[in-house]
Formats: structure tokens, C-alpha cells, sequence
């Protein structure tokens, strides 16, 4: 992440700046049900103003990675869950983010599907060299995690 200040900026301005910056990943997945796997990837890029074929060659990419480009034409509905929550792991790659994010991001998951992400977050940390801050109840995702930070009512203990 640049050294930019945030508290100043506009609101389009900052907009512009969690869009290139910081990638997001939620509990429930919150993909735009009228759109492909593909095109889901893809919008935070176009948005930014990326060209549309060199995004689309990434999101396909990535979407390998995440175990789901057969799933490429798909819209959220036809996708299990797992594959919702890979597809938005996906999307908040896209833009190459410094920082992912994520907010239970297997809490909505059976236990093999959560595990399963677990370990291609982890992968895709290493792949990209980018930091992932995940908040969860999952002991599990936890124990893989560099550094942990317990809150209990609402302080860092």
C-alpha cells in the first residue's frame, strides 16, 4: 500500500483506493447474482478502469487456482456454496490487493469446504505475497495463522 493519507480523501477518491488497495472477502459471499462466476471477478477490475480482456485472463487464472474455472459461465445460484465463497476469494484478488480482508470467510462452510479454503488462502498468501487479516471463531483457521489477536468485549486480551 502507497503512503497515502485516507482521512482527507473523498468519497470517490477513497472508493478509488479500497478498490486497488484492499480486497474483501465476507462470510456470505455477496456476489452479484445477475452476473457469471467470471463476470463477478471481474467487475471490481473494470471499475478501476482495467482493460477488459487482460481482466478477464486474470480472473480465469485465478478462478483455476481457486478449483472452479469449470464454473466460469455459472451465476451464483448454480454454485455451491463453496463455490460462491471461491469465487469471491477470486474477486478480491483481482485487483492484486496489499491487503484481503476477510470476515468469516468459512463460516458459512461444512467442514471439508472450510478446510479446503483454509489451505488456498494460506497457498495464495505465499503465491502473492499479500496479507490476508481474517476474523473468525474457527480455532482451526487460527491455529494455521502467523500471528493471532483474541478480542473478548471488544479489547485486543
Amino acid at each position: 500500500m502507497n503512503n497515502t493519507r485516507i482521512e482527507g480523501l473523498a468519497s470517490k477518491k477513497l472508493a478509488a483506493f479500497r478498490n486497488k488497495n484492499i480486497g474483501f472477502v465476507f462470510q456470505f459471499h455477496h456476489l452479484l447474482p445477475e452476473f457469471s462466476a467470471l463476470e463477478n471477478v471481474c467487475i471490481p477490475a473494470w471499475i478501476a478502469g482495467r482493460k477488459k480482456k487482460e481482466v478477464e485472463e486474470q480472473a480465469k487464472e485465478l478462478l483455476q487456482m481457486l478449483g472452479v474455472s469449470h464454473r466460469l459461465n455459472n451465476k451464483p445460484g448454480e454454485l455451491s456454496g463453496g463455490e460462491q465463497q471461491r469465487v469471491a476469494v477470486a474477486r478480491a484478488l483481482i485487483n492484486q490487493p496489499s491487503i484481503v480482508f476477510a470476515d468469516e470467510p468459512t463460516g458459512n462452510l461444512d467442514t471439508a469446504n472450510a478446510r479446503e479454503l483454509h489451505d488456498l488462502i494460506f497457498d495464495l498468501r505465499t503465491r502473492f505475497s499479500q496479507t490476508f487479516l481474517i476474523v473468525t471463531h474457527n480455532d482451526d483457521l487460527a491455529r494455521l495463522s502467523d500471528r493471532v489477536l483474541q478480542m473478548k468485549d471488544g479489547l485486543i486480551v
